[in-house]
């Protein structure tokens, strides 16, 4: 029988829809310069760290004589539209649920520490998480299950003993190499992708309750 005791959560993408901002911010300046950035390109990127936005802009057009302003002008723009964005629907309510029901809450991320504390801050969310475990200082993005590891140690949890969602199959690769349980809930640019490694799969946050997700990671 699953007891669940703590709830590990992806950020980008996941509670807050950063990805959407990250890819079109991304394809304005590709357009500029004649190039299609397709969303398939991009979904390899999504949820982990590896070549940066700009390498098929470069690989179409050679090497961008202003790029340091280019990346400068892009992350910028990016910042500024996710300033903006609220929580994803039903986050808001699942989260205050679960903390009000005495479970353990934590962020896995890939995005810098600094990021996520920014946005769960502004979300009014970040009182609720006991653990912030994300990318940088030595440890690896996802797909490796680091991130993943990390939390459920300083949680003092088993995990088997917590459940992690995410939107995107790095995210997934990573919870499942820690030996989470996985509830997959796409946002739109990741509904396409291939999120059967997860143990359930949702629409949204306002298909889940707290109270069902024993049943629902034991089917």
């Amino acid at each position: 029988m699953t007891t669940i005791r703590a709830l590990v959560f992806d950020f980008d993408g996941l509670i807050c829809d950063t990805e959407s901002s990250a890819f079109e911010t991304a394809r304005a300046i590709y357009r500029e310069h004649g190039v299609e950035l397709t969303l398939a390109q991009w979904q390899h990127r999504i949820g982990t760290s590896g070549r940066p936005w700009y390498a098929d802009l470069e690989a179409a057009v050679g090497p961008l004589a202003n790029r340091d302003e280019l990346v400068e002008r892009r992350r910028l723009a990016h910042t500024a539209q996710v300033r903006s964005q609220a929580a994803e629907p039903g986050v808001e309510q699942f989260v205050a649920d679960a903390a009000r029901r005495g479970l353990l809450l934590a962020v896995a991320s890939s995005s810098s520490a600094g990021w996520v504390r920014e946005h769960l801050a502004r979300l009014g969310l970040l009182d609720h998480f006991t653990v912030l475990s994300c990318a940088g200082g030595g440890v690896p993005t996802k797909p490796d299950p680091a991130v993943y590891l990390r939390a459920v140690e300083q949680l003092g949890v088993d995990p088997r003993d917590a459940v992690a969602f995410e939107d995107a199959p790095h995210g997934i690769a990573a919870a499942k190499a820690a030996g989470l349980w996985c509830i997959a809930v796409p946002n739109r640019l990741t509904g396409d992708l291939d999120l059967s490694a997860a143990d359930a799969v949702v629409p949204s946050f306002t298909a889940l309750t707290v109270e069902g997700l024993d049943g629902l990671v034991a089917r």
